[in-house]
């Protein structure tokens, strides 16, 4: 029982890749800081709403009893020595829309950032699974080239033997040995190829030594495709975050544009101040309070309102031409990931019948080989016909997985 245990304990199963990436990779890192930075100019433009309170403190010194300022401001103020604090309060009582529109804005940038963030989770996940699944497929090729070996090998040896009773030719061990050597370039090629697929792997979930030293699980069976896409597709236009992220920019650069034209209108403002004056002054009070309203009224900034204006109105209609062909894209991949998904389920079926009459003819090339019908020449293209054949059998179930991932991703619902 123990043991039992401790293999289990070195498998990875897909889940635990999965959970592995997303705790680990520094996009989604990336994309949770984005979101949380929206968040802080959402804050930012709701302030606005809320009064703005400042304590000050002030000490002056003029070098004579009074004097006044003679240049540098149309104002001809009085300067004394004196000392003082206290406060003032501000609080806006409208603008006429501007710092609503600012929140709306700030509000949809939150939303973008948000899908954003599960765009980058779908495109990390899909990563991950294919990594995984490509690994399986690597691994399963190179189970069939060491068994390709084995088989081939036995072959050489039986061949040798029947070469030194003078009842094959040296011609015939020739081509047997030339057999052994392609299966061993087959399991090179075949261990580079698992070796590529375990970096990839280790490189998404954060830990180079997981892979190479657990071995990978077998995930479940993939759902059936569908019988057709436009329901995908229709599910898509929902689902995929990339679009939804499309469609908050685009609603956030209106209400921009709208902050933009309500910043020519006027403010209405409260502002109250009061503070006390610690050293006596015959010009000064020792406490002073005072309050009143304040009306702003834009006439002349140089253009630069209706400028900023122009500029959300032309950042809205770049975002609504972009969501437009995203839309279109969408309508595309889901389509050609159905595609794919249908011809990789289809091609399970067709390399199941491949394997097996492969497997027949090798049992036939073999009994005539054996029996001196043949030369070595046809055993060796039965061999490579039903090496062949495995590799396509072995590798088609892992692609419609990955197919079936990725179509999962074109509508929106690998999460």
């Amino acid at each position: 029982m123990p043991g039992r245990a401790a293999v289990a304990d070195q498998k990875l199963t897909l889940a635990a890749a999965r959970e592995m990436a997303l705790k680990s990779h520094p996009r989604i890192t990336t994309a949770q800081l984005r979101a949380l930075i929206a968040r802080e100019g959402m804050t930012q433009a709701r302030a606005g709403y809320l009064p703005s309170i400042a304590a000050n403190a002030t000490a002056v010194y003029s070098g004579e009893a009074v004097t006044r300022i003679a240049s540098g401001t149309l104002s001809n103020s009085q300067i004394f020595d004196h000392t003082g604090v206290g406060a003032t309060l501000s609080f806006l009582v409208t603008d006429f829309g501007r710092t609503a529109a600012l929140n709306d804005a700030a509000k949809s940038r939150v939303r973008a950032a948000d899908a954003d963030a599960i765009a980058t989770r779908a495109q990390l996940l899909l990563q991950v699974n294919a990594a995984y699944l490509d690994v399986l497929k690597a691994q399963a090729v190179k189970g069939v080239a060491e068994k390709t070996l084995a088989t081939r090998q036995a072959m050489f040896t039986r061949t040798s033997a029947l070469a030194q009773n003078q009842l094959r030719s040296e011609l015939d061990v020739r081509l047997a040995q030339v057999s052994v050597d392609e299966a061993r370039l087959l399991i090179d090629g075949a261990e580079k190829d698992v070796q590529s697929a375990v970096t990839t792997l280790a490189n998404l979930i954060g830990d180079a030594t997981i892979p190479a030293t657990r071995t990978l699980e077998i995930p479940p069976a993939p759902a059936e495709v569908p019988a057709d896409f436009a329901p995908l597709t229709a599910l898509a236009l929902q689902q995929r975050p990339e679009l939804a992220r499309y469609r908050a920019e685009a609603e956030a650069a209106r209400s921009a544009a709208r902050a933009a034209r309500d910043a020519r209108r006027p403010t209405i403002s409260l502002l109250a101040s009061a503070g006390y004056v610690p050293v006596d002054h015959p010009q000064f009070d020792t406490k002073y309070a005072a309050g009143g309203v304040n009306l702003n009224l834009p006439l002349f900034a140089g253009g630069l309102y209706r400028s900023r204006q122009r500029e959300a109105e032309l950042q809205a209609n770049a975002a609504d031409a972009a969501t437009q062909d995203t839309i279109n894209t969408i309508t595309r991949d889901v389509r050609l990931a159905w595609l794919e998904a249908v011809h990789a389920r289809e091609r399970i079926g067709l390399t199941d019948r491949l394997a097996e009459n492969a497997t027949a003819a090798l049992t036939l090339a073999r009994a005539r080989f054996e029996q001196g019908l043949s030369s070595t020449v046809e055993l060796t293209q039965a061999e490579l016909a039903q090496t062949s054949a495995e590799i396509a059998r072995s590798t088609a179930d892992y692609a419609y997985r990955v197919r079936r991932e990725i179509l999962d991703f074109q509508t929106g619902t690998l999460r």
